[in-house]
């Protein structure tokens, strides 16, 4: 048996969930493992802000596929 680090699952509010659009709901649960000191600090984010951890890694998972969906420049 591996000693690997355990992920904790992600499980959203309530009040998270009455902000999500219809459209919004047709999305899919996927499980990351994530270094424990990102998770804290997105976790101390999250209650200073008031957003959902869910809703800033939606965020980054958008702002990745971007920055990797762009055309190369010609050079």
């Amino acid at each position: 048996m591996h000693d690997a680090p355990m992920a904790v699952p992600v499980t959203e509010s309530t009040s998270d969930r009455d902000l999500i659009t219809k459209s919004e709901r047709e999305v899919v649960s996927t499980h990351v493992l994530v270094e424990q000191e990102k998770v804290e600090k997105l976790r101390e984010l999250s209650k200073r802000t008031r957003i959902a951890q869910s809703e800033y890694l939606r965020e980054a998972v958008d702002d990745l596929l971007s920055k990797y969906d762009r055309k190369p420049e010609d050079d």
